[in-house]
């Protein structure tokens, strides 16, 4: 069954236990450099929890000339082949959030593949009561759904700018 990992941006914390875990479960260490989730923080308090969107036309997939990318049908979820990657990086200039990085050591694009359907960052965040992220399993398809994760797919600038004018009344950044 397809899954999603929602964000409610007000809630995070920053406490970056997400980051923490994913590398852990992806890279075997502490290294949130090359975790799939990454916290930005343009103004102090406003933190933004940035991951794959799963978006519903894969935009990350199609734009890869190397077939390095391909979509996981039991999760959704984006795989990366990294023997076939070349870190062109035509995958983050497609995705509409840029949320693909080159990997730091190993130079292959990184991009979420929800733990293989048990997300870790979704659990650590519910253990501490933020509740940030959440994950919705989707048992068919929605237009409504579709069109709800292309709004999630944003840059993390953007993001805050909106959050900054929903909690402050103004844009800050």
């Amino acid at each position: 069954m397809p899954i999603w990992i929602a964000r409610d941006y007000v809630r995070c914390s920053g406490c970056r236990k997400c980051e923490i875990v994913c590398s852990l479960k992806h890279e075997g260490r502490i290294w949130p450099e090359a975790s799939r989730i990454r916290i930005f923080m343009y103004v102090p308090g406003l933190e933004v929890p940035h991951l794959c969107t799963q978006c519903v036309d894969y935009p990350c997939v199609n734009s890869c000339p190397f077939k390095a990318l391909s979509i996981d049908e039991n999760t959704g979820a984006v795989r990366v082949d990294k023997e076939k990657c070349t870190g062109c990086g035509k995958c983050i200039e497609a995705c509409p959030g840029a949320v693909p990085f080159i990997h730091p050591r190993d130079g292959y694009a990184v991009i979420c593949d929800l733990c293989g359907g048990d997300p870790e960052c979704v659990k650590v965040c519910e253990e501490v009561g933020y509740n940030a992220l959440i994950l919705v399993k989707l048992e068919k398809p929605r237009l409504d759904f579709d069109i709800l994760k292309k709004g999630y797919a944003r840059k993390p600038i953007d993001v805050t700018k909106d959050l900054s004018i929903l909690l402050y009344g103004e844009e800050v950044v």
